[in-house]
């Protein structure tokens, strides 16, 4: 029996622990080793640092060049941080000691257009040591851009793309409801929209450039909009709790403009317990063509077990992808790997 692939996990965070758990989950695969920024977590056991309650053998490393040496990892799922400019150190670490990369940060679904420089830095780098990388995730990565992708296969001619995606913010961590700026007054929520503690979404320009190469779009410009999400009632989680008044989410748009004309329009109202106020979550997507194509579904594809199972699901086709960065316009469609998965062992990739 060949021997399972050694799997790194950069991040113990929400969607690290949930990685880590799939992971130890598929045949064919071992959970090799982990890695995370925080001191606190340093030298403990990985099975407790992720919840299983038993020993794994495996602890939490400080020093990720010492923890790739260690484990000598295949390929490595970096589950720590969204934006390019912080995971950039760590993926340029594992792809100079010839490890394969998947990647959750939402500025990796599309790196060329946000930070040409460093992207080309990347593919350099991976190409020289015969390995690829690539960013993954529900959004972006799956709702809002290659499901549209794939849906304009059956049109002749395109007029206007139109995405909605409505969740519950309710199952995510302080991190996540700081940057929706739940809990905030109107006054506050607009006063962090202006000096950037408010986000929203991030990874609507990647989207939407990864629509607009597909289908040959040239972009002009994109405008991005956020709107406190105002609650009428009370919302109460384990969490957090949003009086009547409050922000309970952020209405984050995003419309790109081509010869002057809306052509793509991304709509993402995140919130707390929008079932409070009756609203359904659900994703949504319109193309104006021929034919016009509508698809719709309720509730939403889960952002969180989702985007930990395109990670998992998206080892063996980074394993057998040329070497480079690639975004997922350039890679096949990852399938669940439920029994293994061709190409796992496949010769000729380090």
């Amino acid at each position: 029996m060949r021997d399972a692939i050694p799997v790194l996990v950069l991040g113990t965070g929400q969607m690290g622990c949930g990685i880590a758990r799939l992971v130890l989950e598929k045949p064919g695969l071992a959970l090799a080793g982990a890695w995370d920024r925080r001191a606190e977590l340093h030298g403990l056991d990985l099975g407790r640092v992720i919840g299983i309650e038993r020993d794994l053998g495996i602890t939490v490393g400080a020093d990720l060049a010492f923890v790739i040496a260690e484990c000598r990892p295949r390929v490595a799922i970096q589950a720590t941080c969204s934006r390019l400019d912080e995971a950039a150190p760590q993926i340029l670490t594992l792809l100079q000691h010839g490890v394969h990369v998947i990647s959750i940060a939402e500025e990796m679904a599309c790196p060329h257009h946000s930070s040409p420089k460093l992207a080309r830095e990347m593919d350099v780098l991976a190409r020289s040591r015969g390995v690829a990388v690539a960013g993954t995730g529900i959004n972006p990565g799956f709702v809002l851009d290659r499901l549209i992708i794939t849906l304009t296969g059956v049109c002749a001619d395109i007029r206007s793309i139109t995405a909605r995606r409505v969740n519950d913010l309710s199952p995510y961590g302080p991190s996540v409801m700081a940057a929706q700026g739940v809990g905030l007054s109107p006054e506050a929520f607009r006063e962090g929209v202006a000096d950037g503690s408010v986000v929203g979404h991030v990874g609507f320009p990647e989207s939407i450039h990864l629509i607009a190469d597909a289908v040959g779009w040239e972009v002009e410009r994109i405008e991005e909009r956020r709107e406190p999400i105002i609650a009428r009632v009370r919302r109460e989680t384990p969490r957090i709790t949003v009086e009547p008044g409050q922000a309970a989410g952020c209405l984050h748009t995003a419309v790109a403009y081509r010869d002057g004309e809306a052509v793509i329009n991304l709509i993402h109202p995140q919130q707390v317990l929008p079932s409070a106020e009756g609203i359904e979550t659900g994703d949504s997507i319109e193309i104006r063509g021929t034919p016009d194509v509508r698809l719709s579904g309720s509730p939403e594809i889960p952002g969180g077990t989702g985007t930990m199972a395109l990670a998992v699901n998206t080892i063996p086709v980074i394993l057998t992808a040329p070497p480079g960065l690639h975004t997922l316009t350039d890679l096949p469609a990852p399938a669940a790997m439920l029994g293994g998965a061709r190409g796992l062992h496949t010769e000729g990739h380090p």
